[in-house]
């Protein structure tokens, strides 16, 4: 339902769905009890699907493998890919026809390492996505951005063919996280209200991203995502 109305009602072009009950540290769910959900949202939006795990090697390497298999030829985008786990879901994506979302922290060299890796694979250059690693606004956006910066230059000025991948940014979930996203007004005051700040970081996070070159970014907040798309209209004029 969700899903629907993100794309109806919100204008979502595409869907990440993070299997977050999969979650070790959480619930730690088995890579079956995800399926019936990945199904729901297939079949409730035409738009692109991006199935997110928690970040554990072990449990992503799981469950990812498994949700690339049961939905084969449907072009998920799996996310995250790292290096220690590219191998198996990298031939899962070859496999099954489904697109990898490379994660590397927020280095230039890391990222052009596991590209070539999931290209020596056997992925094709135009089945990867690359995540630098996003930091929010006033949580390293700037070493981010210069990062991407370099990223970019890499592949447009000095033409390596390595790093002409596209860039995701994961901005919503790391916003929501921090600090002043969460505090209350009684606690900081001096920020204003809550709710709106949050809005306000979003949504200068994701512009920031867009700037320097990203491709797609995952946001969370409808009224941020309204907002970014006025500043994308704007630019554009």
């Amino acid at each position: 339902a969700w899903a629907k109305k993100d794309v109806e009602q919100y204008g979502a072009e595409l869907i990440c769905l993070k299997l977050q009950s999969t979650d070790p540290n959480g619930k730690n769910a088995g890579a079956e009890s995800v399926l019936p959900t990945v199904e729901k949202v297939l079949k409730a939006v035409d738009v692109p699907l991006i199935v997110a795990g928690v970040a554990n090697i072990e449990k992503d390497r799981e469950v990812l493998r498994k949700v690339a298999e049961k939905f084969e030829q449907k072009n998920l985008v799996l996310w995250p890919v790292e290096e220690a786990n590219h191998k198996i879901l990298g031939a899962g994506a070859i496999s099954f026809g489904h697109t990898i979302g490379a994660s590397t922290p927020i280095d230039v060299n890391l990222a052009k390492q596991l590209n070539t890796l999931l290209e020596n694979l056997g992925v094709k250059s135009d089945k990867i996505l690359m995540d630098p690693t996003t930091g929010a606004l006033g949580y390293g956006i700037e070493y981010c951005y210069s990062v991407m910066e370099r990223d970019r230059m890499a592949a447009l000025v000095q033409q390596d063919e390595k790093m002409q991948k596209p860039l995701i940014n994961f901005v919503g979930p790391e916003v929501w996280k921090i600090k002043e996203t969460n505090q209350t007004q009684a606690e900081a005051p001096q920020l204003g209200e809550q709710k709106l700040r949050g809005i306000i970081y979003e949504a200068v996070t994701a512009v920031m991203t867009l700037i320097v070159g990203s491709d797609i970014v995952v946001m969370l907040h409808p009224d941020a995502i309204a907002y970014t798309k006025k500043i994308i209209a704007e630019l554009l004029k």
